[in-house]
């Protein structure tokens, strides 16, 4: 797979190139209006503050002036308010940015048929994904979510972060792109091939009655680094031992950071892959938009993330479908 196979053609070039054009003239108009806001009206509230507890020194103890109780809550609460009247300021450059996306990321990828987008909504195939392959979590949170056809198949493509804890205490349990697809042929249970934990998870997990059963690939280096785990052993031994296993090699090669996982749940297909990175992240509202350097690696991502889950999603097909 090259970055040029998924590459629009001259003409849809053109016409994303003047959309950016149109967002330029938008976005200097939205950084010029951020410039003064932004001093305005957090420096409105430095003001307020400093006249109040200007006043509060009028009746303080001179021993506690500026710094009396009364003083204590005045500054935490022009903090909150300054905090609160940033984001105001700058609504107009984040809202710019929020429609360019709603109108541009369905034209870059004009190779995905029937696109739809949302942003921060919960994916519809989110609840099928087995929840052996991401671990235990108790708060996810959702950014881009793509759907549409990639070769004939349907497809949801999201961004996901899913956190097991509250507070500085918690822990992350997946963070990056997950891949929904609909499988060649459907597995008969849930089959789950997941980063390798430590000892210690292997043990409370078994001590609480996971119900997927552990199964080996026969390949030292595979077994090492995945764990592979189903609710039906005779389905999924031919799968774990063949076309998986390719696949999963294949899939370190292009994706060396953090394994990919893959798991499979009736005809639902999922691609997790672990990632810190913002895959359709605009710059700053202050960095102008280029084409070739935001936007052409983003159709090139896209695309190498749908032929992955194109490749993946033959994992179970009979040797004629594959």
């Amino acid at each position: 797979m090259e970055a040029a196979d998924f590459m629009p053609d001259e003409a849809v070039i053109a016409g994303i190139r003047k959309n950016i054009e149109a967002y330029e003239a938008a976005r200097a108009s939205a950084v010029r209006q951020v410039r003064w806001r932004v001093p305005l009206f957090v420096g409105l509230v430095l003001v307020a503050v400093a006249v109040i507890a200007w006043l509060f020194n009028k009746v303080a103890d001179p021993n506690e002036q500026w710094f009396s109780t009364p003083h204590v809550f005045l500054y935490f609460i022009g903090f909150a308010a300054s905090i609160l009247l940033y984001f105001q300021a700058m609504k107009p450059a984040t809202r710019l940015q929020q429609s360019f996306r709603d109108t541009l990321l369905p034209i870059i990828f004009g190779f995905i048929r029937d696109i739809g987008y949302q942003h921060g909504g919960r994916p519809n195939s989110f609840d099928r994904l087995p929840r052996e392959a991401v671990g235990p979590f108790n708060r996810q949170a959702f950014d881009d979510v793509v759907s549409g056809h990639y070769e004939g198949f349907p497809f949801e493509l999201y961004e996901a972060e899913l956190r097991e804890g509250t507070g500085k205490g918690s822990s992350t349990a997946f963070k990056g792109v997950i891949v929904a697809f609909e499988a060649v042929e459907p597995f008969p249970g849930i089959l789950v091939a997941t980063r390798r934990t430590n000892a210690v998870v292997g043990f409370f997990r078994g001590l609480f009655g996971s119900k997927l059963q552990e199964l080996s690939s026969g390949e030292p280096f595979l077994d090492a680094a995945y764990e592979f785990r189903t609710d039906n052993v005779e389905a999924a031994r031919p799968l774990v031992t063949g076309r998986l296993a390719q696949a999963l090699k294949w899939l370190g090669e292009t994706w060396p950071d953090d394994p990919a996982r893959v798991a499979l749940n009736g005809g639902d297909g999922f691609l997790l892959l672990p990632q810190a990175k913002n895959f359709f992240e605009l710059p700053e509202i202050s960095v102008p938009l280029d084409y070739t350097r935001h936007v052409a690696p983003m159709i090139s991502d896209m695309g190498a993330m749908l032929a992955t889950a194109a490749l993946v999603r033959k994992i179970g097909a009979k040797d004629e479908a594959s």
